[in-house]
């Protein structure tokens, strides 16, 4: 298991065996102001990226895995201003950072990674709104969720207040397309996706509650439903596909 440090600058490699976890080794990306904040593996268990929330830097790191063994290599992949959060494909062929840029009200960016083979590239990065805090893939390896804070959270009457939206993009011969938009709860955060892709689920930290979403034929429907939760929800992820039935054969 992997943990970003972003006020040290590191990440923590830990082994997870018969319900504990143990500290193995500390691996250091940058300084202080590198501030890794979201680390991934790839599906094959054999890479693992890091954004990196850094306002001088615009670095997606790349770590090589090797069992316990865990170090920093020496390809950094340039994306948009400060990626913070981050979604890797079940299939192993892209990722996706959400750039937050510089909190001032600009539009902001999500970059489309390449790890089809080695160095990962950026492939291409495409405008989205302000601050795009949330991203999730869907299990199907076609969209990108991205949740836009856009300056909800600020006061009423802030010059750059705006209403907070869900934008759903599409993988589409090695670009990123955005296919349906919506309007969401303030403050917007975490992303979640059924498993048959067609219902999302978004987090809305000032609202303290879940949005649910159908999404079907590139098209977004908030169906109304709203789950309340007791605090402001900041992440959420789903468990994995349930296990193959095994049969005869």
């Amino acid at each position: 298991m992997l943990v970003a440090n972003r006020n040290a600058g590191t990440v923590s490699v830990f082994r997870f065996a018969n319900g504990a976890l143990t500290p193995l080794s500390t691996v250091t990306i940058g300084n202080a102001t590198s501030s890794p904040a979201h680390v991934q593996f790839t599906p094959d268990g054999r890479r693992a990226l890091v954004t990196r929330d850094d306002a001088t830097a615009s670095f997606v790191s790349v770590l090589n895995v090797e069992g316990e063994t865990v170090t920093k290599t020496n390809r950094d992949i340039t994306v948009g201003i400060r990626p913070y959060g981050m979604g890797i494909t079940p299939d192993g062929r892209w990722a996706v950072a959400a750039n937050i840029g510089r909190g001032g009200g600009d539009a902001d960016t999500v970059t489309l990674i390449s790890l089809r083979s080695e160095p990962f590239l950026a492939v291409d990065t495409v405008s989205v709104g302000a601050t795009p805090e949330g991203i999730q893939v869907s299990p199907d390896n076609r969209h990108v969720a991205v949740t836009i804070h856009n300056g909800s959270a600020r006061p009423q009457g802030d010059p750059l207040r705006g209403p907070a939206q869900l934008v759903m993009l599409r993988i589409e011969n090695g670009r990123l397309r955005e296919v349906a938009r919506a309007p969401v709860g303030d403050w917007a955060q975490g992303i979640a996706f059924s498993r048959d892709a067609r219902m999302v689920v978004v987090q809305d930290m000032a609202d303290r509650n879940l949005a649910v979403f159908r999404f079907k034929n590139g098209r977004l429907r908030d169906t109304g439903q709203r789950v309340p939760v007791n605090g402001g929800p900041a992440a959420i992820r789903t468990a994995g596909p349930a296990p193959a039935r095994q049969g005869r054969n």
